[in-house]
């Protein structure tokens, strides 16, 4: 494994040219999630980063490039609710909410976002709904995230109700069994075919939230894809393009804003209280200044980290958003394609590129 490069400190001298100019090298850029499993199994930045694979650079790119590399994800637990409201946009308004500030379980707790709208005729109430995903570590932080955000978020939202998202399998996480105490004794459970709801009264009526919802231990969170392109907003459109098309895939959430990440990370930093810092090789305005994995056309990049239900959810989303990226072509949209990993070391889920393409 090849060191990852120190940006140069005050007083030194960058160098004027990039050790790899003119040569594209294949980018292993570093997931959000996967600095945290890294900081768990002591996994230095050199050593987390695979050997680079080098490749002829084409002179002028005619329809866009998928890299011969793969995504690499992790097992992750999963709950969430389904969300109702008076009218869609308070349904909405209440998931939204909730599922504020939850783009990585790093600085975050947990993972959360949007999986889809419902029909009236698909909730429990018969109202317009919202079902909410959310991704975490372990339970005891995901048991936290889902009361506080819950109680902060929809309890507090005039009109809104919440019931069980529909994970199958035994194991349930609380809501409306700890959320009851709100009502100081004046709540009243109703049990229907075999599900328990709790009545809370509040100023504008009572909030109806089910007992308890689904949850599991074999999620899968940390699929994505790397954007390369020839100028910000060719790239930015490439990257709302593929996530309207991954919206579309059931069981699946992007949890960055817009399900979109411009600050790709790397494990470790030259500041010693950071675990993990800028990606200087996936940065254009440092290119000539170090080491790059960038294509010397290449004005930006984005990243769109995918959380599933399961595995073949975010392989799903993968192949919907590299279709769509594809269809939308270079001159339009971006140039390359390509994804992070740790060369298969921290993550047991490889989500290959030009495999979810065959």
């Amino acid at each position: 494994m090849r060191p990852m490069s120190k940006s140069p400190g005050k007083g030194s001298k960058a160098p004027s040219k990039a050790p790899n100019a003119g040569r594209t090298v294949r980018p292993k850029p570093v997931a959000p999630i996967v600095v945290e499993q890294a900081a768990k199994k002591k996994i230095s930045a050199a050593s987390a980063k695979p050997t680079a694979i080098k490749t002829p650079r084409a002179a002028r790119v005619t329809k866009v490039v998928v890299d011969d590399t793969f995504a690499e994800a992790f097992d992750m637990r999963a709950t969430g609710v389904i969300v109702t409201g008076t009218n869609r946009k308070w349904a909405r308004q209440a998931a939204e909410t909730m599922t504020g500030f939850a783009t990585s379980v790093i600085a975050c707790g947990i993972e959360a976002g949007i999986d889809r709208e419902l029909r009236p005729d698909e909730t429990p109430d018969g109202r317009p709904g919202v079902r909410v995903l959310m991704f975490g570590m372990g339970w005891n932080e995901m048991q936290k995230q889902l009361q506080n955000r819950v109680g902060q978020c929809v309890l507090t939202c005039p009109g809104a109700a919440c019931y069980d998202v529909g994970i199958p399998g035994p194991e349930k996480m609380k809501i409306g069994s700890l959320l009851r105490y709100f009502g100081d004794g004046w709540q009243i459970a109703k049990k229907l075919d075999g599900r328990r709801f709790w009545r809370i009264p509040v100023m504008d009526g009572e909030f109806v939230c089910e007992g308890t919802t689904g949850y599991t231990k074999n999620a899968v969170g940390g699929g994505n894809l790397i954007l390369l392109g020839r100028s910000p907003a060719a790239t930015l459109l490439a990257a709302e393009t593929a996530v309207e098309a991954m919206k579309v895939v059931p069981d699946v959430i992007m949890p960055f804003p817009g399900g979109i990440v411009r600050s790709g990370s790397k494990v470790g930093s030259k500041y010693k209280m950071l675990p993990a810092s800028t990606n200087h090789r996936f940065c254009p305005t440092l290119h000539g200044q170090v080491e790059t994995d960038l294509d010397d056309d290449t004005r930006s990049v984005l990243e769109i980290v995918i959380d599933g239900l399961t595995a073949e959810a975010v392989a799903d989303a993968m192949r919907a958003g590299m279709e769509a990226i594809m269809k939308l072509g270079p001159d339009k949209g971006a140039s390359r394609i390509s994804a992070g990993n740790y060369g298969g070391k921290l993550g047991r889920h490889h989500f290959k590129l030009r495999e979810l393409l065959r």
